[in-house]
């Protein structure tokens, strides 16, 4: 039965290492793993693939509901969209800026919102993104709120970013990054906030094992 899988969701804003802590320790259980911000940025995608304006909200919902995805998982994330690879252009900031645009409307949300419930099978489920404890697995059995500076978390996706050819302006990435924390965290629907029953975590001064251990300590031996 589905009450019985294990999920651990790890919550936090743009940039706080969620992605690489969740993956590595997915991989370590031997549990599934649930990238939530590649769907709204896979979302993201199709809407400029096909010039959509964002303040039409009919249309944006339309292409949510026919959204055409899998995830590959081998050493690392690989997303498809409608067959074609687009796992490059998921961490370009324009598609960053359009995934919380479009994760403010609710009924794009609820229609994603299956998608990711879907991925909660056998033996277990490791989930990342805003509202993986607070809206989408409330029940879940372990949950951890993972954050940092909005500073340090600009450093890393300009380094990110570099490391895979993309010239950018550090500055810009920190003020994208606090306005997008601001949209998070003040949108009506699932905000972006700290699970009552999760352990909180400011990784600005960690090491990703540090951060890793910290969150497997959560799960007992299985």
């Amino acid at each position: 039965m589905l009450m019985n899988i294990p999920v651990l969701t790890i919550d936090g804003p743009s940039g706080a290492g969620k992605g690489t802590v969740s993956r590595i320790v997915a991989k370590k259980l031997g549990w599934n793993y649930l990238d939530s911000g590649s769907i709204y940025r896979s979302l993201a995608i199709a809407l400029l693939q096909k010039n959509v304006d964002l303040s039409n909200e009919i249309e944006t919902l339309k292409v949510a509901q026919t959204l055409d995805l899998a995830f590959e998982c081998d050493d690392g994330l690989i997303v498809k969209l409608n067959g074609q690879d687009i796992t490059s252009q998921l961490v370009t900031e324009a598609t960053g800026n359009v995934a919380s645009i479009v994760a403010a409307i609710p009924e794009v949300r609820q229609v994603l919102l299956q998608k990711q419930k879907d991925f909660k099978k056998p033996p277990g489920l490791v989930a990342d993104g805003r509202d993986m404890g607070t809206v989408v697995f409330p029940d879940a059995d372990f949950k951890v709120y993972l954050t940092a500076s909005a500073t340090k978390r600009a450093e890393r996706r300009y380094k990110q970013l570099m490391e895979k050819g993309i010239d950018v302006n550090i500055l810009q990435i920190t003020s994208e990054i606090e306005a997008r924390d601001c949209r998070d965290k003040e949108r009506l629907t699932a905000p972006l906030v700290q699970a009552v029953d999760a352990l909180f975590i400011d990784s600005s001064a960690m090491t990703i094992d540090a951060v890793i251990a910290q969150v497997l300590s959560l799960v007992p031996q299985r």
